[in-house]
């Protein structure tokens, strides 16, 4: 098999020749430490035959500011960080008068979907080719300001209705776009929770999220692709209706926040792919390769019998992971990822 057809084997809840191996976000400085001729992302995945690679839409800085503060095409002033994705300060909508004023970046701009098309004429039918978006959620508390919207949920429900469904219109454009582009998954990265709850009600979420959520994912389908829902954080209060969605992968399963992902896959394993979900958090940074090696084996046992499962880690490759311990990784990947393999 190639990476293609081990990733898509997995989604259809089959098992492949090996467990795949994917992330959808590896700090250069981490993939350059073991790789110092990789330009992207795409290079290193590449290199160590990952079975997957991806690419994000992107939205252009529009103003930068002196210190370092810059605005983006949504119009949302960011802090830059040490990490990839920077955190948002401030977002322009603050009424519903700046609402009906609004106007999201344009989804056919031509310079929207980034590297995919780079990526399709090099990867495709070769890796799987997944591009990292999101549905409705994270760019409207972007623009809102999470804390504002949360209450607004409450306070002011016509107006989230109303932001979230402008967000969730322009990213449906979007993930058309990807498809016919190339795209054969799409991630849709809204976190939905912290690492002890979600971060609102079930009742609040059944209203606001999951409606849009289920939409996405009734898009994403019609166009022929497949969806992984990404969302960090403890999310047993809602996993029942994120799978009925009918999402095809869940990621990350974080197990810093009580994810275990042996009980993931025997509750749902037989609806939906799991991507994940080696400890990005304490594990790949701070420990040894030893160590890392273990928790592969002991996730593959837990994951991947019969398919249906991904190797990633908890949430992202970022800055501060041990380049060695990453290697190790993957080469536990290589060593316990051979079906068939043993439920543990």
């Amino acid at each position: 098999m190639n990476g293609y057809e081990r990733i898509m084997t997995a989604m259809a809840l089959e098992q492949p020749d090996r467990v795949p191996i994917a992330e959808f976000l590896i700090d250069p400085k981490v993939y350059r430490a073991l790789l110092p001729a990789a330009t992207f992302q795409s290079d290193f995945e590449e290199h160590f035959d990952f079975d997957a690679v991806g690419c994000g839409a992107k939205f252009a800085v529009t103003r930068k500011n002196i210190d370092g503060s810059y605005y983006d095409e949504w119009g949302v002033l960011y802090k830059p960080s040490s990490e990839m994705v920077d955190h948002p300060v401030k977002g322009p909508i603050a009424s519903l008068e700046d609402l009906n004023r609004y106007t999201p970046p344009d989804p056919d701009a031509s310079q929207r979907l980034g590297r995919l098309p780079e990526l399709v004429k090099k990867f495709k039918g070769k890796r799987a080719i997944i591009f990292h978006q999101r549905a409705a959620f994270m760019w409207s508390a972007y623009l809102a300001g999470i804390e504002n919207l949360l209450v607004d949920f409450l306070v002011e429900p016509e107006f989230a209705h109303k932001l979230l469904d402008v967000v969730l219109e322009a990213n449906i454009k979007l993930a058309r776009n990807a498809l016919r582009a190339g795209a054969d998954i799409i991630t849709l990265g809204d976190d939905y929770a912290n690492n002890t709850s979600p971060l609102f009600s079930p009742a609040v979420f059944n209203e606001f999220i999951l409606p849009r959520l289920a939409k996405m994912v009734d898009v994403i389908h019609e166009e022929k692709g497949t969806v992984i829902k990404h969302t960090d954080g403890n999310i047993w209060q809602i996993i029942d209706p994120i799978v009925a969605t009918g999402i095809d992968g869940l990621n990350p399963i974080e197990p810093l926040a009580g994810m275990d992902i042996g009980e993931v896959k025997a509750k749902y394993g037989d609806r939906v792919c799991l991507f994940g979900n080696i400890d990005c958090g304490h594990l790949l940074p701070f420990g040894s390769p030893q160590e890392v090696a273990t928790a592969v084996k002991e996730c593959i046992a837990k994951a991947s019998a019969g398919g249906g499962h991904v190797l990633t880690s908890s949430n992202s490759i970022h800055s501060s992971v041990n380049p060695q311990n990453y290697l190790a990784m993957i080469q536990a990947a290589r060593k316990y990822g051979r079906y068939p393999v043993a439920a543990g």
